[in-house]
């Protein structure tokens, strides 16, 4: 099982800094609530790396424009989870369920539900 953590954010150095300036000056507004649950202002959160080192599965991390060139998957509402089994790509956890989620435990507790039901 691999599991694709896809942020609703572009890679690169000026969009990482428009991306924190973003999340500092109007939170509400940002529209990565996977980066925001994850992330702080600067780095990723210790609980989130803790947390995943205990997931038996293969993980991939990766911006929206990475995901579209390596996947050719244009058409995902982000940010999204997918999962990748037998080479065949489905979302796992959708952006409408993403986005609902408050904090970092609220986003673990999805995980690990989802996870009993694969």
């Amino acid at each position: 099982m691999k599991l694709i953590f896809v942020y609703n954010a572009d890679s690169g150095l000026f969009n990482t800094v428009t991306d924190i300036a973003h999340k500092i000056l109007s939170p509400k507004t940002y529209s990565c609530n996977l980066c925001a649950l994850t992330h702080g202002h600067f780095k990723i959160k210790a609980d989130w790396v803790d947390f995943l080192k205990d997931i038996e599965a293969e993980l991939e991390f990766l911006h929206r424009d990475e995901f579209v060139q390596q996947y050719h998957y244009s058409n995902a509402e982000l940010p999204a989870i997918f999962i990748e089994e037998n080479n065949v790509l489905l979302p796992w956890i959708d952006q409408a369920t993403i986005n609902q989620i408050q904090n970092l435990d609220g986003l673990k507790s999805v995980i690990l539900k989802r996870k009993q039901q694969s």
